[in-house]
């Protein structure tokens, strides 16, 4: 059962196949284009939402900024940190990634415990922004992680 488990979060398979990723790619559209037609700007989350999101950035017109873990960006950041399942971590975004007012979504391969999608959050809105919802992949609904983001809607394409 582990192993399914796995295999369930491995989005590896999508991203070998091209009709698979334009697939995913479709179906982010359309809910954003359905769902938030006054997106401004799409954040990734590092690394796996940086393969995602700037496909669906550059179909729907708006710009992509990533949140990369503590000390990979160059010039000033803004740093959060936050709980994973067993450690603490920091999550940081460019200080002029966001302008103030601008309506984000975030996109990420997977929502588990959503201690980091969390965090993407509360960065955006340190920036004076504002959080439209997230997008996942994959969530694992077993680990209720879309709780600890309260009233921020998720979009999942599959959940498990």
């Amino acid at each position: 059962q582990e192993e399914g488990r796995k295999s369930i979060r491995d989005i590896c398979p999508i991203l070998k196949d091209p009709k698979a990723l334009a697939a995913v790619t479709d179906l982010f559209e359309e809910h954003v284009r359905r769902t938030y037609p006054q997106v401004d700007l799409i954040v990734g989350l590092d690394a796996r939402g940086f393969l995602f999101g700037p496909l669906l950035a550059q179909r729907l017109g708006v710009g992509f900024a990533p949140i990369r873990k503590k000390g990979k960006l160059p010039g000033p950041t803004l740093s959060v940190a936050y709980s994973l399942e067993y450690a603490k971590a920091e999550a940081e975004m460019q200080e002029d990634a966001v302008s103030a007012g601008q309506k984000v979504l975030i996109i990420d391969d997977l929502l588990a415990t959503g201690g980091t999608l969390y965090a993407a959050c509360e960065l955006i809105k340190q920036q004076k922004a504002e959080v439209l919802g997230c997008l996942v992949v994959v969530e694992l609904k077993y680990l209720s992680g879309s709780e600890k983001l309260q009233s921020t809607p998720v979009f999942s394409l599959i959940q498990y």
